[in-house]
């Protein structure tokens, strides 16, 4: 599928949403962020390990990030995970890296509603929610994102 619109897929489970992350980690470049959001318990964390382990390995300890806020990895493209539940101000994100994470790789962020404005241009939007047993994720493709063709 091309992501050019918003797209809605159905998750049925968290295989499913791990599989979604492994699927938009083949599609990241430098520069690159991927913002989700969603509930408590919406799979955000989930899609994030999946993937950085498809950047990585697949056995790679990946653990939310809620209390580091930040966790860094190494692999094909080196992809920062930040967790910004905890913010206050968007200024906070940046010191902890932000900009670096992008300038070196590309960055998965739960939690972008704490950047306010400053969003990064070039990101894909990732919202989970909820659906009678499994999930949905809408995508909204941003900047550099326009026009990907996703495999899933």
């Amino acid at each position: 599928m091309i992501l050019d619109n918003p797209i809605d897929l159905p998750l049925a489970d968290a295989e499913a949403t791990t599989r979604l992350g492994a699927s938009v980690a083949e599609l990241l470049a430098p520069g690159d962020a991927v913002l989700l959001t969603g509930d408590l318990g919406a799979g955000k964390s989930t899609l994030a390990r999946g993937l950085v382990r498809a950047l990585t390995r697949p056995d790679e300890d990946v653990p939310s990030p809620t209390f580091t806020l930040v966790q860094f990895y190494e692999g094909r493209l080196p992809v920062a995970h930040f967790d910004l539940y905890r913010l206050t101000d968007p200024d906070e994100a940046y010191e902890l890296g932000l900009d670096e994470a992008l300038d070196e790789g590309a960055a998965v962020v739960e939690w972008p509603q704490r950047l306010g404005s400053r969003l990064p241009p070039d990101r894909l939007d990732i919202d989970l929610c909820e659906t009678g047993e499994g999930r949905t994720a809408r995508l909204v493709p941003h900047g550099s994102w326009k026009g990907r063709s996703l495999e899933f």
